[in-house]
């Protein structure tokens, strides 16, 4: 069915068909001599109708000039109907696409040819007025049917527009998303092996064992990145219903332990209450600001992480101490952490509050609003 329509849509002639089915089966009212041929000649004057979408305005000047000659004619001059309903086919036809000026136009010819055909041919019926003044409401109701037909299809056009706009904003909202994702897995991923790396570097002619250490927290953390960035693609391949297993809270302790500082995890509620979107987004803030750590924090600085769970709020606390060691060499940064972990947070109409601490070290406090 809907093969149906999309074909009737792409053709829109085969609409027409009951009219010109109308047009032939109507009963004619000739009168006078003449063969059938000659008689059955208004029926060529509608065929310009066929084409009235593609030549509107040209149609309604056949259209027009066809019925002056029927109207001037003996014969054709009462088979009245038909030559009417052409003109209202075209007047209809103008209206609904927008050309206003020439619909006027055409409208002030139809009350002009009506007006010759009653002052010709009028006085022959019984009530000459009656017969004129009675085919105005079909021109009247042409031209209505035209503006609705008109609206409607700018309507359709307009919500068109609008899902295609709700479309690419999808689009970018999912872009975004992802954007954000992967900055989260890399950022602390990459942030992670490179300060482990440098470590190992330093610690490998006095601690040998901690070498070996240092390479596991690299293999795992490496292994852990790409097992996030294939969840990732797979999203993207997939759609939706491959957005799903997503980290947890209950990853927090590797994800603490994966950092390669000296973190404590202090959990207070139950976070199987937590809907699972709202435990990624809780697991992302940790994640980035841990990232921070790793990346401005000395290597001495030690952390903690505190999440609280007293529905229908979440709060989460990342701190850090200051250190005494100097400041490890500065990694890039994209600059988009802070706001990633504001965006979270406004999605849950939360607060976030970051900044340095007294004594040295930094803080970032956030909330998230659960809905019950």
């Amino acid at each position: 069915m809907e093969r149906l329509v999309v074909w009737m849509r792409r053709h829109r002639w085969t609409v027409d068909l009951p009219l010109y089915a109308v047009f032939v089966f109507l009963a004619p009212n000739w009168v006078g001599q003449g063969s059938w041929t000659v008689r059955a000649i208004p029926m060529v004057f509608l065929l310009p109708l066929l084409v009235r979408r593609r030549f509107p305005r040209t149609v309604a000047l056949l259209i027009l000039a066809g019925t002056l000659v029927a109207y001037t004619n003996e014969i054709w001059a009462y088979d009245r109907g038909r030559a009417e309903l052409g003109m209202a086919v075209v007047l209809f036809t103008l209206v609904q696409r927008g050309d206003r000026r020439s619909a006027a136009l055409t409208a002030a010819a139809i009350l002009a040819l009506d007006a010759l055909w009653g002052f010709s041919w009028g006085p022959s019926t019984q009530n000459p007025t009656l017969t004129i003044v009675a085919i105005v409401p079909l021109h009247i109701a042409a031209w209505a049917l035209g503006e609705f037909f008109r609206a409607k299809g700018q309507l359709t056009a307009e919500e068109e527009k609008r899902d295609e706009a709700q479309t690419r904003a999808a689009v970018a909202e999912e872009r975004t998303r992802i954007a954000r994702e992967l900055h989260d897995v890399l950022a602390h991923s990459i942030s992670v092996i490179v300060l482990n790396a440098e470590g190992a570097k330093l610690a490998r002619h006095r601690d040998p064992a901690a070498v070996d250490r240092t390479l596991d927290t690299i293999v795992h953390t490496g292994r852990d990145a790409l097992a996030e960035l294939r969840r990732l693609l797979e999203v993207l391949h997939a759609g939706q219903a491959a957005r799903t297993p997503q980290p947890t809270l209950a990853e927090l302790r590797d994800l603490v332990d994966q950092s390669g500082r000296d973190v404590t995890l202090d959990v207070t509620g139950d976070p199987g209450t937590l809907p699972a979107s709202a435990a990624l987004q809780a697991y992302r803030i940790v994640q980035e600001a841990l990232t921070n750590m790793i990346k401005h924090a000395p290597s001495d600085a030690t952390g903690r992480v505190g999440i609280t769970f007293e529905p229908p709020e979440v709060r989460i606390e990342v701190t850090n101490t200051g250190g005494h060691s100097p400041p490890a060499p500065a990694l890039p940064s994209s600059g988009r952490g802070l706001a990633g972990m504001r965006q979270r947070v406004e999605m849950y109409h939360g607060e976030l509050t970051t900044g340095s601490l007294p004594g040295g070290g930094y803080r970032v406090s956030a909330s998230l609003v659960v809905s019950p």
